[in-house]
């Protein structure tokens, strides 16, 4: 893969991490007033309602093979958000994010047991680099409770998303795909509501305009632009570009005044964009050794 066709991927997957890292204030907002599970089904069903209202054609042509791909997606991911979520209720915040973001240390064991995808030394390089930033970023202490392994469990699953988004995503499916990853996401949060009896609906127009862009921006519009970008990279690159996360959720923290700017935030941040450049700079390399041998063969 050439650098310039992984660039637009690339700043694709930064510009979806930089709205995935705005959303927790309003996260944080929005389930102090209504239960977590309910805050899920109604994000995702409107996020399901709106893909499917717009893209109806594009989910036809998917036949029954992308049909099943994007349900399972879908399933997948809609359980690492459940499972994150409850897992989220038992430890802290910053816990919760540093056993999040392990499924950059999971994506490349998945693709190497699941594909037999070898990866470079480089990539497991970078891939420690990112935990240790995630790690700086999250962690003053941590004890291994329940919250956290339920919290890697949702890891897991992420990893899985990933390296199957990787496999099963290409650039002409992308809408529909993402279509039916929102509608079985949707399920999957809406089930979790049943033993009390459905979902409670947003208290209050505040939670509303959350609910809203956390349900069409945060939710399909990432959800989409990560499919598409998985259409041009490798698993393993694109959970290490996803790692930046945590960088811009401190730094929004920071602007807003939420937190106060340390030098673990600082370091932390370093290293998990020196992973993302050690991966983004692989392709460059490679391309430039292959011109360069080409030019000696001339």
């Amino acid at each position: 893969m050439t650098s310039r066709t992984s660039f637009l991927p690339t700043l694709g997957l930064l510009a979806m991490t930089a709205v995935w890292g705005s959303t927790f204030v309003l996260i944080k907002d929005v389930v102090a007033r209504m239960p977590v599970a309910d805050f899920l089904a109604v994000r995702f069903a409107v996020a399901a309602l709106a893909m499917l209202a717009l893209f109806p054609r594009h989910v036809w042509r998917l036949g029954r093979t992308g049909m099943v791909r994007g349900l399972a997606l879908g399933a997948i991911y809609g359980c690492g958000q459940l499972l994150q979520t409850w897992g989220l209720a038992l430890i802290s915040p910053s816990v919760s994010g540093f056993a999040t973001g392990m499924y950059v240390v999971f994506t490349p064991i998945l693709a190497t047991l699941l594909l037999g995808q070898r990866m470079a030394g480089v990539v497991w390089f970078a891939v420690g680099l990112a935990t240790a930033g995630l790690a700086l970023l999250s962690l003053n202490g941590m004890s291994v409770d329940a919250g956290v392994w339920l919290t890697l469990a949702s890891a897991v699953l992420y990893a899985l998303h990933i390296v199957l988004l990787g496999q099963w995503s290409r650039p002409d499916v992308a809408f529909g795909l993402t279509s039916l990853q929102m509608v079985a996401i949707a399920l999957v949060c809406l089930l979790a509501t049943w033993p009390h009896g459905g979902p409670m609906l947003p208290p209050d127009r505040a939670a509303w305009l959350a609910v809203l862009y956390m349900g069409l921006v945060a939710g399909a519009g990432a959800i989409l632009v990560q499919t598409w970008a998985q259409a041009h990279l490798p698993a393993t690159r694109a959970a290490i570009v996803m790692t930046t996360e945590p960088v811009f959720a401190a730094a929004f923290a920071v602007a807003l005044g939420s937190d106060v700017l340390t030098w673990r935030m600082l370091a932390g941040g370093a290293l998990v964009l020196g992973a993302m450049y050690l991966v983004e700079l692989m392709p460059r390399r490679s391309a430039a050794l292959g011109a360069e041998a080409a030019h000696h063969e001339v």
